[in-house]
């Protein structure tokens, strides 16, 4: 997209064609991600099984591909750092090759737009990789703002006109990914710390890897090269890692690493409000991911901003600086010394889950089916309430499923920080109000309430066997 490109409707003029902007991302909206969509992307839901492969990541080692569903972009010019300064909350004072960044972008009023990885290549060029809300934000500023840089987009395999990717890239995960990355690798293998980033030769191809975990342990590689080579690289990290115990990771699984690593993904961005960003909302188009998020859970408020989330909702509050001048600091530094919300893992009571699924054989209206391994059914933003023993509402909870090593129904929930200590019971109100939503993937059913433990985020009690 180019801010001078002639367009259709904008994302202000869908907001200005519903009633209610809420009611319409709850019930009519299709949700942009590939998750329930095996049509848009060439990776099997399962290569094996989910369990296994869950598993896999936390007694062996998984490879999953990650080469098709985040869009990318790619930032060179003078003023690439400037502007990427400006945007992000992060300090970029060591940004270089070699560093890589989770980079995190707010709105004026300090909620999120979004986060990705931010990777400072060798020739200059700044590549970042995921969270299409703040890939869009990065290009509107770059052109609004006049900055001397150069954009390239790289959107993901299912809105990608070409048909293809630059790069591919793939994460080797668990316990035994060292060994089987020093295996793969020629030569003598570099020695990567932790957000840190080398180049690598495997099968002949040169690589870049990035020293991070999945699942909350740190203990993995993501690597990418070019895409046209993906097959050779893949097939040389199998062969390595056949000895090792390794397993390719399908969908299900991949999208499941999140309950015990922590990570809330794609928050709804805040740019549906603010007059101070009608002329983003006017760029972006009504088709944008931005006007295709599906809301969807019991928690259900009217105004849209009760959605938005901090930093510090999200557990980056250690990544803000106030070291320079970013979009949102201001509003940021009234929080910094006192979040009033934090990230925590609910440990979901096991009769209660059990409830759920005993209702599917009941007379009457079940209550919403939980589906395994991933029960959340909002395409990105599900959102639940959490309340105390005395009923009062306390936070959202959101990601929910089953994770074959904790054997365990789990969530991770913004919640007040009153109630963030681990042990503290709450309970989850399961299910949408009304009997559900118009939403395809959503059934008629009735909610019921379940109780959780509140415990740290990222999760692991070690092996439940």
């Amino acid at each position: 997209m180019t801010t001078d490109e002639k367009r259709g409707p904008s994302l202000q003029d869908l907001i200005d064609s519903v009633p209610k902007l809420v009611d319409h991302l709850y019930h009519d909206t299709p949700g942009p991600s590939i998750r329930t969509r095996a049509d848009l992307i060439p990776v099997p839901a399962e290569f094996s099984n989910w369990r296994d492969e869950q598993r896999a990541w936390r007694e062996t080692a998984v490879l999953f591909d990650q080469s098709h569903h985040m869009p990318e972009l790619f930032l060179s010019g003078p003023d690439a750092v400037r502007l990427l300064s400006r945007i992000g909350v992060n300090s970029l004072a060591n940004l270089g090759p070699g560093v890589a960044k989770q980079f995190i972008g707010c709105s004026p009023s300090g909620h999120v737009i979004g986060d990705c990885i931010l990777y400072a290549l060798p020739d200059g060029t700044y590549e970042l990789v995921s969270s299409m809300p703040l890939l869009n934000w990065i290009e509107y500023q770059a052109g609004a703002g006049g900055w001397d840089v150069t954009v390239r987009r790289d959107n993901n395999t299912a809105d990608n006109p070409t048909g293809r990717r630059e790069r591919f890239r793939f994460q080797l995960d668990g316990p035994r990914a060292g060994e089987i990355f020093d295996a793969v690798v020629a030569g003598e293998p570099p020695d990567i710390r932790f957000f840190r980033t080398a180049s690598a030769t495997i099968a002949g191809v040169e690589v870049l890897v990035l020293r991070h975990g999945m699942a909350g342990r740190g203990q993995g590689f993501e690597i990418s090269g070019p895409y046209d080579q993906r097959e050779a690289v893949r097939a040389a990290i199998l062969e390595a890692g056949d000895p090792h115990g390794l397993r390719q990771g399908g969908l299900k699984a991949y999208f499941t690493s999140s309950y015990e690593s922590g990570w809330i993904a794609y928050p709804l961005p805040a740019i549906y409000t603010g007059e101070e960003l009608r002329g983003y909302r006017e760029w972006l188009p009504a088709d944008s991911w931005e006007g295709r998020f599906q809301l969807a859970g019991s928690y259900r408020p009217d105004d849209i901003e009760d959605y938005y989330s901090t930093p510090y909702d999200l557990g980056y509050g250690h990544i803000v600086k106030f070291d320079h001048d970013f979009i949102g600091r201001e509003a940021l530094e009234h929080i910094a010394a006192s979040p009033p919300r934090r990230r925590v893992t609910l440990v979901w009571d096991t009769h209660d889950v059990l409830r759920i699924f005993a209702s599917l054989f009941e007379p009457g209206v079940p209550y919403k089916f939980f589906d395994l391994p991933i029960a959340d059914y909002g395409v990105l933003m599900h959102r639940d309430e959490v309340r105390d023993p005395a009923g009062r509402l306390i936070g959202q909870s959101t990601f929910c499923g089953y994770s074959a090593n904790e054997r365990k129904a789990l969530s991770l929930a913004i919640v007040d920080a009153e109630h963030a200590t681990p042990g503290t019971e709450v309970t989850v109100r399961w299910g949408e109000p009304d009997g559900g939503s118009r939403k395809p993937r959503v059934e008629e059913h009735r909610q019921t309430s379940v109780r959780a433990i509140v415990a740290p985020a990222p999760y692991s009690t070690g092996d439940p066997r």
